[in-house]
């Protein structure tokens, strides 16, 4: 029997693969597999296989069934919501589109979620995300994007958690794949927009003092910064 951790990693290498070849349209919506056929293209046990097909099943990216086999969905059938398909969709669908559907997303919910924090962010939460900021200050400044990024997320989680709605709360992990994306896939200068940083700060700061509308102002400028950078990198050439 092979350790735990070594079938959690083969497990997780099949989804991956599996999730970006149904995304990039190398399996399109329609074709179907089998679950041996899976299994002896990745070498794998039917074991692991199945319980693979079973999570992107409940993701609603294939249907599975008896003596039909396994059968790619539509895109209109599966759960945009699972960080897992919007990472799959970033690395190797169209970056483009789902980068622009979740901003137009990111733009009806977190403006409402950063008033909301103003008026129930707790003093522990404030105190977080004003040191999220500082420390976006000094990882920007130094060009450490990865270090930018985790406390870039820090801030939007700790948002999201002082809106004190389990509902936005929940989409904590849709934010963490935009901001990890766009880091990962090169669309994030060398050094943050010191602008950018200085919105946070706005939002850390209207939070604090309690102010609503200055709060739902400011995070609604963050969400449009970053959406006017992804346009430009994805405009063409003049």
């Amino acid at each position: 029997m092979m350790p735990e951790p070594i079938v959690g990693a083969l497990h997780g290498g099949l989804l991956t693969a599996l999730g970006t070849a149904i995304v990039s349209g190398e399996y399109p919506a329609g074709a179907v597999l089998t679950l041996d056929g899976v299994s002896a293209r990745h070498g794998l046990s039917r074991s692991v296989a199945r319980e693979v097909i079973r999570v992107l099943e409940s993701m609603g990216m294939v249907e599975s069934r008896r003596r039909v086999g396994i059968t790619i969905q539509p895109a209109d059938k599966w759960n945009v919501f699972d960080p897992r398909l919007i990472r799959w969709r970033l690395d190797a669908g169209d970056r483009a589109a789902q980068l622009v559907s979740l901003s137009e997303l990111r733009r009806g919910f977190e403006p409402a979620a950063a008033a909301l924090a103003a008026r129930r962010a707790d003093p522990d939460q404030c105190r977080a995300m004003a040191a999220a900021v500082s420390d976006m200050v000094v990882h920007g400044r130094a060009g450490d994007l990865d270090a930018y990024l985790e406390a870039d997320k820090l801030f939007h989680r700790t948002l999201l958690d002082a809106s004190g709605n389990e509902m936005f709360r929940a989409l904590d992990g849709v934010v963490a794949e935009v901001l990890t994306g766009r880091t990962h896939h090169g669309m994030m200068p060398e050094t943050p927009n010191p602008a950018a940083i200085d919105l946070h700060d706005e939002v850390a700061r209207a939070i604090r003092m309690r102010d609503e509308v200055a709060a739902e102002k400011a995070m609604r400028a963050i969400i449009d910064e970053a959406s006017s950078a992804v346009s430009e990198e994805f405009s063409e050439p003049s």
